[in-house]
């Protein structure tokens, strides 16, 4: 082969190769410039998964069961509530007796063995408060014990008790309703007075009971929507109702109270006729 034609087909092949080359480095800068310009999809992030929502039934015994007035440096505080004999209100007693005896805070309800009615209440201890109610400046113990229904009413036994020669002596006792139906909020000393709060409207103490509900008060029984604060003092002898009743909004915190809601409704019930 003459020399000449060799190399020019060696010269031809070598500008091939590199022209092949330089396409297939040019095509890959493309490429790469192509993926870079694509948009970048966002970081991902953990999704939040929705915890339960927490109950919506309030907790009505959370004033009662608060650590304020639960301790106090009078003799009364030295003496176990847990084990003791209580007398019984009115539609509350035993079929043979008055009384009722905690032992260590508890009094199981007793059934009658052949119909399984019950025939005794159950009691629990649940806290003392001590203040001062009878303007002696000592303490009183006010004891609060809950009645096992067994069921989920939770209606209160309270009793009121002075220190007087080295054991307790009873002042008041009564029963409060459960929870919206007249049930017990909150109860404290105030301005030398006692104060007793019950869940519904114009609901207050009336001997050894709470008074009955105002016509067409209907709501639901695990959450009020009003509370009754009612004041009374101790005169030496009982403790009689003082001032007025305020009746509180607990859905509208900034709503007035009610005054004496049972006179206020009996005056327009009357305005009707």
């Amino acid at each position: 082969m003459d020399f000449r034609i060799f190399l020019a087909l060696l010269l031809f092949f070598y500008a091939f190769f590199a022209f092949a080359c330089w396409k297939y480095e040019e095509s890959a800068k493309s490429q790469d410039k192509a993926l870079n310009s694509l948009p970048v999809a966002p970081a991902l992030t953990p999704v939040e998964i929705p915890t339960p929502e927490a109950s919506r039934t309030p907790n009505l015994q959370a004033e009662i069961l608060s650590d304020e007035n639960k301790s106090s440096g009078f003799p009364i505080a030295n003496f176990d509530f847990k084990n003791f004999k209580y007398p019984l209100p009115r539609g509350w007693q035993d079929f043979d007796s008055k009384e009722a005896e905690l032992v260590d805070g508890k009094r199981p309800i007793f059934m009658e063995s052949d119909n399984k009615r019950e025939r005794k209440i159950g009691l629990s201890y649940l806290t003392t408060k001590f203040f001062d109610v009878t303007g002696d400046e000592e303490d009183e113990a006010i004891v609060i014990l809950q009645v096992e229904t067994g069921g989920a009413s939770i209606p209160h036994l309270v009793y009121i008790f002075t220190w007087e020669k080295d054991a307790p002596k009873l002042l008041w006792y009564f029963r409060t309703g459960d929870r919206a139906d007249g049930g017990l909020k909150n109860i404290y000393s105030q301005d030398g007075k006692l104060v007793i709060e019950l869940y519904g409207q114009d609901r207050y103490v009336v001997g050894e009971v709470e008074t009955a509900r105002i016509m067409n008060d209907e709501e639901q029984i695990c959450c009020p929507t009003h509370f009754t604060k009612s004041y009374y003092k101790w005169n030496g002898k009982y403790f009689a109702l003082q001032g007025k009743r305020l009746t509180f909004s607990l859905i509208d915190k900034d709503a007035k109270p009610i005054e004496n809601m049972i006179e206020l409704v009996e005056k327009q019930n009357r305005a009707r006729k």
